[in-house]
């Protein structure tokens, strides 16, 4: 895998990596993924900025935030230019801060397609704002338009959440094509960082073959971490909190403390 330096912001030197957790498919554990990978990397002291960029808002809840409480988010700093310190809050898990959104995003993609040179938005939103965090976490909307095409511009990974159940390749190739095409034309240091399979069954056989058919047709950018079908995991959010602060034991915890450490180890 080609190794990324990040985004180096104007006159600090450092280096922020931007990741995009995205699958147009629901249902795959993007949101699960985004929040936990985000507090993972924070329970190893990294500064974290989720970014929630779905219109539905669960990154926003699992992070424990009352989305009808949100004044400003994610719709205001695409739309408005508000400055980041009025879209950006901190939240109750340590080392993490949250862009947060509520219903009104899901007028972004009619909004956006007026604006010129839309697909920078979000690119020109952070790129002098960065300087205080390591990993940017920006959980994509189920769907390929306007608001996933500016996660990617502003990204340099992609880690694509593939659920180990019938129809998983389903849609990956119209995703693959649509890297491509932001790789070509706006942000040519994009990288697939990894695969990631979800909801692992290990009683049945078609996940096994899922497994096998992904790792067969993407090789080593799969992780080698699997999650598992988890009802600790599926409860978490429902807390407002990660599975590392819900239940530590679970092996939805196992699972994403080793993804945590894959994707530390990938980084380097």
């Amino acid at each position: 895998m080609v190794k990324l330096e990040g985004i180096n912001i104007a006159g600090t030197g450092y280096m922020t990596r931007v990741i995009s957790i995205l699958n147009q498919k629901g249902g795959v554990g993007k949101t699960t993924t985004t929040i936990n990978l985000a507090a993972g990397l924070a329970k190893k002291d990294f500064k974290i900025l989720v970014i929630d960029l779905d219109p539905q808002g669960n990154a926003t809840s699992g992070l424990g935030v009352e989305k009808m409480d949100i004044v400003m988010g994610t719709y205001n700093a695409l739309l408005e230019s508000v400055p980041f310190d009025q879209v950006t809050m901190v939240t109750s898990s340590k080392n993490i801060n949250l862009i947060p959104t509520n219903a009104d995003l899901a007028a972004a993609e009619v909004s956006l397609s007026g604006v010129e040179k839309r697909e920078l938005k979000l690119k020109k939103f952070l790129v002098n704002n960065l300087g205080g965090y390591d990993y940017v976490i920006i959980d994509c909307p189920p769907s390929l338009g306007l608001l996933t095409v500016n996660a990617l511009v502003a990204s340099t990974d992609v880690i694509v959440p593939v659920q180990t159940e019938y129809y998983a390749m389903e849609g990956l190739s119209q995703l693959l094509q649509v890297v491509q095409q932001i790789q070509t034309g706006l942000n040519p240091t994009l990288q697939i960082f990894g695969v990631l399979l979800t909801m692992y069954d290990s009683r049945t056989s078609l996940s096994e073959q899922v497994r096998a058919e992904v790792v067969r047709v993407f090789g080593d950018i799969v992780f080698s971490t699997v999650i598992p079908r988890n009802v600790r995991l599926a409860e978490a959010p429902s807390h407002g909190k990660s599975i590392f602060e819900y239940d530590k034991w679970s092996k939805g915890s196992k699972a994403y403390k080793a993804l945590t450490k894959e994707v530390i180890q990938r980084g380097n």
